[in-house]
């Protein structure tokens, strides 16, 4: 299907937000968006284990509160909240760390839902000046598009190494420099955070190396 990504990209609304948590200062990425489908339909398809791989990752585990829940080869954790059809709130487990995401979703009118996504970590002092909040953003931002590719018929996921593609620098970079225009705005330095944003571009960007010389995912030390 075709879609048009600066649209993409500009759907998103993003904010870099501080906070603490169990007496640690933790930096909170929120991306918000508005998708043309139900507000039941958007619940389902984050939380149907049928439609869930079609535009994110295979999952496994007890889809509910209380339960796990395993994506394949990627994140797992615990299931805090879930409160149909209106908000989920999991642990994510991740490069061996642990942080929280929550998803809250809203009727903007019967035939549009409002999701936000809130994703909170404690991010090693060394590693925020490096890559910014596009360490994890710029996946959450993939995710939104697979999603809103997803609602709108798309029957699979884009490939993995779509990003690589030409198209995916397209994406990834406007993204990248959307969530460098967050950290600005939440009062980083101009110049510190359009760095890190292109280095956070060249990450995802770039295809992967041999398993020689592969590199860590920036977005460990924030999930």
């Amino acid at each position: 299907m075709t879609i048009d990504l600066m649209d993409q990209i500009g759907a998103v609304r993003r904010e870099v937000r501080t906070g603490t948590r169990d007496g640690q200062d933790t930096k909170i990425l929120v991306a918000t968006r508005t998708y043309d489908a139900e507000l039941t339909d958007v619940w389902d398809a984050l939380t149907s284990t049928e439609r869930i791989p079609r535009w994110f990752l295979p999952i496994t585990g007890e889809l509910r509160r209380g339960g796990r829940y395993q994506l394949e080869g990627n994140a797992s954790g615990d299931i805090l909240e879930c409160e149909p059809p209106h908000r989920l709130a999991v642990t994510w487990e991740f490069g061996g760390g642990v942080s929280w995401v929550a998803v809250r979703l809203v009727a903007a009118d019967p035939e549009r839902t409002t999701l936000e996504l809130e994703h909170t970590a404690v991010v090693p002092d060394e590693f925020w000046p490096v890559y910014g909040p596009g360490a994890a953003g710029v996946g959450w931002d993939l995710s939104l598009l697979e999603l809103a590719r997803h609602l709108c018929g798309a029957v699979e996921a884009l490939d993995p190494a779509w990003p690589t593609t030409d198209e995916g620098r397209v994406f990834m970079g406007g993204s990248s420099e959307a969530w460098g225009d967050a950290s600005v705005a939440a009062g980083e330095d101009p110049a510190a955070a359009r760095a890190a944003a292109g280095r956070t571009t060249e990450f995802y960007t770039t295809p992967e190396p041999e398993p020689d010389g592969a590199h860590g995912d920036p977005g460990e030390a924030t999930g």
